[in-house]
């Protein structure tokens, strides 16, 4: 079912400035049925109806790859050494006017703008909120030389997605307060858990995977096909 348009204004940040290392070229500019990755991805947000803006925070070069001819407000930044600097400088960019916001790997294209909203407006009822798929393949742990010793429960056990999506004065104190402490983390919903606040998670309803490897680019472009 389709989520109510929040009655909050709701920023986005793409967060598209990594170094694509694993890829061994630039994941961002691959095309998925003849449009780059990333303008794919953010052709999700101007879809959604909750999204008001949207700051890319990427290098120049992959800010071209976008063309131009937006339906919203866009605007670029430059990243940072790890992901929560290019976090942080997203934020340092939004409008004066949102009231939350929506951080999104740049090479998740195939989110949906439909989940998208639903999970800006469970944000907008809990704080925080993010999109994640139930774990549903058998688990097993292993010993230090990769033999199965036991099966893990997959109860209550989620893979995290995004968008991850918090008021933005929530977001911006506990980034604060992670630096402070001196503290790394790998997405949001780190951040929340380290600061003590809840997070809502919201189940997607279509693929979305993250394009890692030059195999999820041809499983991106199956799923399209």
């Amino acid at each position: 079912m389709p989520a109510e348009r929040p009655t909050r204004t709701c920023s986005a940040i793409l967060v598209a400035a990594g170094s694509s290392r694993r890829m061994g070229f630039d994941k961002l500019a691959a095309e998925l049925a003849g449009i780059p990755v990333l303008r794919r991805t953010l052709e999700a947000f101007f879809a959604a109806k909750s999204i008001a803006e949207v700051v890319v925070v990427c290098p120049e070069e992959r800010w071209e790859l976008l063309g131009g001819n937006f339906p919203k407000p866009v605007r670029r930044v430059d990243g940072g050494a790890n992901r929560q600097d290019s976090v942080m400088a997203g934020l340092a960019a939004l409008s004066l006017g949102s009231s939350l916001v929506a951080v999104h790997d740049g090479a998740r294209p195939l989110v949906s703008p439909e989940d998208i909203d639903r999970c800006v407006a469970a944000a907008e009822q809990n704080r925080a909120a993010a999109l994640a798929r139930r774990v549903t393949e058998t688990l097993k742990r292993a010993d230090s030389l990769d033999f199965s010793t036991e099966g893990v429960s997959r109860e209550q056990l989620w893979f995290m997605e995004t968008p991850q999506v918090f008021e933005i004065p929530l977001l911006v104190d506990s980034y604060n307060d992670i630096v402070a402490r001196g503290l790394t983390v790998t997405d949001e919903v780190s951040v929340m858990e380290a600061a003590g606040v809840r997070v809502k998670l919201v189940e997607s309803t279509r693929p979305n995977l993250k394009i890692t490897t030059p195999a999820d680019l041809a499983l991106a472009e199956a799923i399209l096909s």
